[in-house]
């Protein structure tokens, strides 16, 4: 028997059968029952192993209240139920509302809970408002809000709940709790849902054509295109366009056009780059030349990486960064034209003095919306961006004494914290390659200057000295 069918078959003994829609439940709640959009069902949670004690319902009582809940009535939709494989099965087996009765059909489910706590159900009410509504992104913002979550969607077989939180916990970083939390769900999942989480915690076992755009998407378009390009107050007007996309009611509209901005602004940039590191470029004028074309090319990449800033603030503000997020740590080759021009110290001291700083400020904005899970992305993602930007990283770090008066230092230190937090998300041999071989530059300064490198390396030693889970492949 499966794991899920395990479940379900534990489950159901605690489900109580379904009265016919005419007889009321034995037990009311006091108070009026939570109801969801078109309810047609009454569904009772209860304290198990109480069902029939009544108790007044106050999910928003503060840690005064005296009066534990023991029960709660919920009005919900059988339709939306039904997401869940769990009431799917029950509810095709046993419950068929009459048509021509205005009452509804009602079932009961245990929760395991204590009566000391206050508000035993609020988990179960979470997944029952998500079988509704399905807004996981508007409802798991940390790694606690899944782990709490995520038993309740295992118990009711609600699958595409179970992947989200999954998804969630794989991307960001965890507290030590969290990670004993994690490890203890990880066996009641499914062995291809539970891999990508103990991938990180326990080290492995021994080897053996161009679409036409819509109207709404053109006139998106020229919205960025005028905020970058079009105004001469350029600060209010990409405030305007901001509020404008924020506002928009189709996250999916808006997120195609930005990664288009975000795209063509990308391989503008590259394209200057490029051009700077070119030998051929380098020996195919003369040197005055060369010199001037080079400004020009240089000023314009530090233009352009300051839209592409913008751009990608908007992304993370709005949650629609992943694509970009992708697209940035595939740029081994920008990385790699950027130090060449970052150690020749004359060259952007005199000509893009600015370029240091706000190409650091874009990996840390993207680094910052991965690591809170703002932006999730795969884990191949996330060690592709690290071991992309982490040689520019170094390159800053080196050259923070010679930033010209009056310019902003790359904020280097909260960069590198961030790369170790994103490390500490990766499977035990890639955090292992990546904090040791690169990563203690970080601690050149001074030890007392970077704590965030040695609890970086006192989590991957905990994590190396856990013994493998049984069955990993």
């Amino acid at each position: 028997m499966s794991l899920r069918k395990r479940q379900r078959s534990a489950s159901s003994s605690r489900l109580s059968t379904l009265s016919s829609p005419s007889s009321p439940p034995r037990h009311a709640a006091a108070s009026p029952p939570l109801s969801f959009p078109n309810a047609d069902l009454l569904l009772r949670l209860h304290l198990d192993p109480c069902p029939d004690q009544d108790a007044v319902v106050d999910l928003d009582a503060g840690e005064g209240h005296r009066g534990i809940a023991t029960s709660l009535d919920l009005h919900v939709s059988s339709a939306s139920l039904l997401r869940s494989r769990y009431f799917a099965a029950l509810l095709s087996d046993r419950w068929s509302p009459a048509p021509s009765s205005s009452a509804a059909g009602h079932l009961s489910l245990a929760v395991a809970g204590s009566y000391s706590c206050a508000h035993p159900f609020r988990a179960h009410v979470e997944v029952l408002r998500l079988l509704h509504t399905l807004d996981f992104a508007g409802a798991i913002h940390s790694p606690a809000d899944a782990l709490d979550i995520l038993p309740v969607a295992l118990q009711l077989l609600f699958d595409a709940c179970v992947e989200a939180c999954v998804r969630f916990l794989e991307a960001v970083p965890w507290s030590v709790e969290e990670e004993a939390r994690v490890l203890e769900l990880a066996p009641l999942l499914p062995a291809d849902e539970a891999a990508d989480l103990l991938a990180r915690v326990t080290p492995p076992p021994a080897a053996g054509g161009e679409a036409v755009r819509s109207p709404s998407e053109a006139m998106l378009h020229g919205l960025i295109h005028s905020a970058i390009h079009g105004h001469p107050v350029p600060a209010a007007t990409k405030a305007f366009v901001a509020m404008l996309l924020k506002d928009y009611p189709s996250r999916d509209c808006v997120h195609k056009v930005l990664d288009e901005a975000f795209l063509a602004r990308l391989e503008t940039i590259k394209e200057l780059m490029g051009k700077y590191a070119s030998p051929d470029f380098r020996v195919a004028v003369d040197s005055d030349e060369r010199e001037a074309i080079q400004r020009l090319n240089l000023q314009s990449a530090v233009l352009n990486v300051r839209h592409l800033l913008w751009l990608i603030e908007r992304m993370v503000d709005m949650r629609v960064a992943d694509n970009a997020v992708k697209l940035w740590s595939e740029q081994a080759v920008l990385a790699a034209d950027l130090q060449k021009l970052l150690n020749d110290v004359d060259m952007w001291k005199n000509i893009a003095p600015g370029l240091p700083v706000l190409v650091t400020r874009c990996t840390l904005r993207f680094a910052n919306s991965v690591v809170t899970g703002e932006t999730i992305v795969p884990r191949q993602v996330r060690m592709k961006l690290v071991r992309s930007w982490l040689p520019v990283l170094n390159v800053c770090r080196n050259m923070v004494q010679t930033m010209p008066c009056g310019y902003k230092s790359p904020n280097c230190q909260e960069l590198e914290e961030t790369f170790l937090q994103i490390i500490s998300t990766l499977p035990v041999p890639d955090a292992q390659e990546l904090l040791l071989q690169q990563c203690l530059g970080f601690s050149t300064r001074n030890v007392d200057d970077c704590p965030h490198l040695v609890t970086a390396f006192k989590t991957w030693f905990r994590r190396a000295a856990r013994a493998p889970q049984a069955g990993e492949n």
